[in-house]
């Protein structure tokens, strides 16, 4: 029965990191067409999680945990648009770094990992209501 509780912990620390990642992407989507809000400056910078396995010395297994939120480094896009109020002095807008099919990629992963950690629960709980069931009769 150790075990059942164990394999239930670490899908639940694998909803919470899923829970993180489903969060940025969504911050992601919805800065995806956010300039400066001054001439020349920069606009929103995509975010990212990185993962790590972390020993949870209680009850003897590995988890998952978001290492960090960091940021995308790749270069910003740029348009050329004299009128928008973030241009720079050459007419030059930057745009985030967001890449909508990346993110909708990602969403799409992070949803069949949540979606599979949860069906694990599920089925660890059902294991443990047969297990006492059976040490009722």
């Amino acid at each position: 029965m150790n075990d059942m509780l164990k394999s239930m912990s670490v899908a639940t620390s694998g909803l919470q990191a899923q829970g993180t990642r489903l969060r940025v992407i969504s911050e992601n989507l919805a800065n995806a067409n956010s300039t400066s809000e001054v001439p020349g400056g920069d606009p929103y910078r995509r975010k990212t999680v990185t993962f790590a396995a972390e020993l949870d010395k209680a009850i003897g297994a590995e988890e998952v945990k978001v290492r960090k939120v960091g940021a995308d480094t790749s270069p910003f896009r740029e348009i050329y648009e004299p009128s928008h109020p973030a241009a720079d002095a050459n007419g030059h807008v930057k745009l985030p770094n967001v890449n909508m099919l990346i993110e909708l990629a990602d969403m799409r992963e992070a949803q069949r990992s949540y979606e599979a950690n949860l069906q694990m629960i599920d089925q660890a709980r059902t294991m443990l209501t047969r297990t006492i069931d059976l040490l009722r009769s």
